[in-house]
């Protein structure tokens, strides 16, 4: 039984929906699209919502469907936010409109053309803060900034989210290395 599934989501003021093939949800911070498919049906009940499966071989897409209709409303409503460091000796970054400038000790600088949907603040040109209000999206763009230059282990620097835990690894020494 999906214990995700049967959650009520509750529904903040200002938060319209419309229930179709597709979840529509407005709200004041723009508007989200969410697929509802065969087998899984929504109900409103006041200010909540309820996702509702027709039958156990639907239990895998009713808790999907409700956690995909639960970030559409946080998204709206609230909005969602990643946070990135850089690290690293003379490594930035520089914002201009909607294309992002990293300098991350490759000979050229790395230039990002942000998706619409995503807004980008640097706070002193090694802190990112990434908004928007597609849960999905917002983790695919930091996950590709930080992939520009992951987390070296030996040295620990690089684009990484704040608040990670990195392991530093020890590097071989020359008294036990091999000749």
């Amino acid at each position: 039984m999906s214990r995700v599934g049967k959650k009520p989501i509750p529904m903040p003021a200002g938060v319209k929906i419309a229930v179709g093939d597709h979840l529509e949800v407005q709200g004041p911070k723009g508007k989200l699209s969410v697929p509802v498919p065969g087998g899984i049906r929504i109900e409103q009940n006041g200010a909540q919502l309820d996702i509702v499966r027709d039958g156990d071989q639907y239990a895998a897409l009713h808790g999907l469907t409700r956690a995909l209709a639960a970030n559409a409303v946080q998204g709206v409503s609230t909005g969602f936010t990643r946070e990135l460091d850089i690290v690293g000796i003379g490594y930035r970054v520089d914002v201009k409109g909607r294309v992002a400038s990293f300098t991350l000790g490759y000979s050229h600088p790395i230039e990002f053309l942000l998706p619409d949907g995503i807004d980008m603040k640097v706070d002193k040109q090694t802190h990112l803060v990434l908004t928007g209000i597609d849960k999905q999206l917002l983790g695919q763009v930091a996950a590709n900034m930080r992939s520009l230059r992951k987390p070296d282990p030996y040295k620990n620097k690089g684009v990484r989210y704040t608040g990670e835990v990195l392991r530093k690894k020890v590097g071989k020494s020359g008294a036990t290395a091999k000749k």
